[in-house]
């Protein structure tokens, strides 16, 4: 799935544009389905910033349901987590979000 890697000892910019290329693919994977982008937008409403169990207190899918979609935004790097005591907070990272959903969209700005 994606675009095969470069072959090693590729320059620098072949590395770059495919980090480029991975970046977006996660991010726009990520946002592909609706419950991340709902879980995005109740971050933005509400600050940037839940605990897990805010998050999971607006949702009607089952608990694991929702970890699995936390964990695919976690790794987009759309939103971060924090432990703070027995307490795991979720928050937005919009500066990730513009920097690859909006520069990709950049490129077809007239």
């Amino acid at each position: 799935m994606g675009v095969p890697p470069f072959p090693p000892g590729g320059n620098d910019l072949n590395t770059r544009g495919q980090r480029e290329l991975d970046d977006i693919g996660a991010v726009f994977g990520a946002l592909a389905y609706a419950s991340r982008r709902q879980i995005l937008l109740v971050l933005h409403a509400r600050g940037g910033e839940l605990t897990a169990g805010d998050i999971a207190a607006r949702f009607s899918r089952s608990w694991p349901t929702t970890t699995g979609h936390l964990q695919v935004l976690v790794e987009a790097g759309l939103i971060t987590l924090t432990r703070r005591g027995r307490e795991r907070v979720y928050a937005l990272d919009v500066d990730r979000l513009d920097a690859v959903a909006g520069e990709w969209l950049h490129n077809f700005a007239v």
